[in-house]
């Protein structure tokens, strides 16, 4: 129970020092400072600092993957899985603009991906579209949200990805089921 506490602590204290400075100016020396305890206690946890990253984005996705349900459309539950960029936007914004951005980018490809699959599948129900144009429809998505989120952090994520979001679900809407609909029509 302390374990989890003190890494917790550590994760926790790893997010505010996002939200007020770059990565590169983060050291571990700053965090067991701050948590007050000390680097022997921090290594037990954690190699560096980048494995208390992997672990935030994976605790997300998971996350986002366990709160999003199926009553969800995909844009409810894209827009679940911005909840933590939406509250540590600076740290994001850190992340992004550091080494690790590739941390970042994995986790919105795997939440874009994860919405995205379970969404088709959704759909698809009653309609006799193949697996292999279900994958490849969802995939088309994923990469085109990922792209599209990636690019509005880099841009300073000054606008509400709400709007963003229901937008382009407003101007596709229909396409996804559409283009199951083909696939079960061109199903050979």
């Amino acid at each position: 129970m302390a374990q989890q506490y003190t890494k917790i602590m550590i994760r926790d204290m790893c997010i505010k020092m996002l939200n007020e400075r770059p990565l590169n100016k983060i050291t571990v020396k700053d965090i067991v400072s701050a948590c007050d305890i000390n680097r022997n206690t921090f290594y037990y946890h954690y190699p560096d600092i980048y494995a208390i990253l992997s672990e935030i984005f994976q605790s997300e996705l998971q996350n986002a993957i366990d709160e999003y349900n199926d009553t969800l459309s995909w844009e409810e539950g894209f827009l679940v899985a911005t909840k933590f960029a939406m509250e540590n936007r600076r740290a994001v914004y850190h992340v992004y603009n550091s080494m690790q951005k590739e941390e970042l980018e994995n986790y919105i490809y795997s939440v874009a991906g994860n919405v995205m699959y379970r969404y088709v599948e959704r759909e698809s129900e009653g309609i006799q579209a193949s697996t292999k144009d279900k994958k490849l429809i969802a995939s088309f998505y994923q990469c085109a949200l990922t792209e599209m989120v990636l690019r509005w952090i880099g841009s300073g994520m000054k606008e509400d990805p709400n709007i963003i979001i229901r937008r382009i679900g407003e101007l596709f809407d229909g396409h996804i089921t559409l283009s199951l609909k083909r696939s079960g029509k061109f199903n050979f």
